[in-house]
């Protein structure tokens, strides 16, 4: 069975980009490079939404809580984008890099904060920086991915691409913004 990536990102009726029906499997053995890569980033992708969600709730009602709200709603859709995109290019998804990825955010709870037992104000500000790095990781993936040529390129499409990319643009702006500020708070009197 066949898929197109127009259908699984909402973009019924689309063609890849050399104009093209798209719809035909083109990813290789998990050996080749896309697959390999793909995966690499659906673990960073798990493991940053899983980030980004404890991050709004620890901060939902503070006066960022709306902002990483949308960030981590944003990032958990952004996840399934990806999700989608594997399906579309025949990329099988290897569940223990999920698992990986879940494993990676809950081990980073332990990081070196000044503080074993309960949250340190540092925590914040490392978290923010962590969450800033994966969302850079995602827009460096979506412009590889919008860069290809060859049988890729049919099944991409590549107006949602471009809308994936603007987005992590805005999740970075916020993520520093917030960053910024939480310095400032952490920081500012050291």
């Amino acid at each position: 069975m066949t898929h197109t990536a127009n259908s699984a990102t909402g973009h019924s009726g689309r063609h890849g980009r050399n104009g093209s029906r798209a719809g035909t499997r083109t990813a290789g053995p998990m050996t080749e490079p896309l697959p390999i890569y793909l995966n690499d980033h659906l673990l960073g992708a798990t493991s940053g939404s899983e980030l980004a969600r404890r991050i709004a709730k620890q901060h939902a009602a503070s006066p960022a809580g709306s902002a990483l709200v949308r960030v981590a709603d944003e990032i958990a859709q952004d996840r399934m984008a990806l999700l989608r995109i594997m399906r579309d290019l025949g990329v099988p998804v290897r569940r223990y890099r999920m698992t990986a990825g879940w494993l990676l955010e809950k081990a980073g709870r332990l990081k070196s904060n000044g503080s074993l037992v309960r949250r340190a104000p540092l925590s914040d500000l490392v978290e923010l920086e962590a969450l800033r790095l994966g969302v850079e990781g995602k827009k460096l993936m979506w412009q590889a991915l919008s860069s290809l040529d060859g049988p890729p390129s049919a099944v991409l499409d590549e107006d949602r691409l471009a809308e994936l990319l603007r987005r992590a643009h805005g999740q970075i702006e916020t993520i520093d913004e917030l960053q910024i500020k939480a310095a400032k708070g952490v920081l500012g009197g050291a």
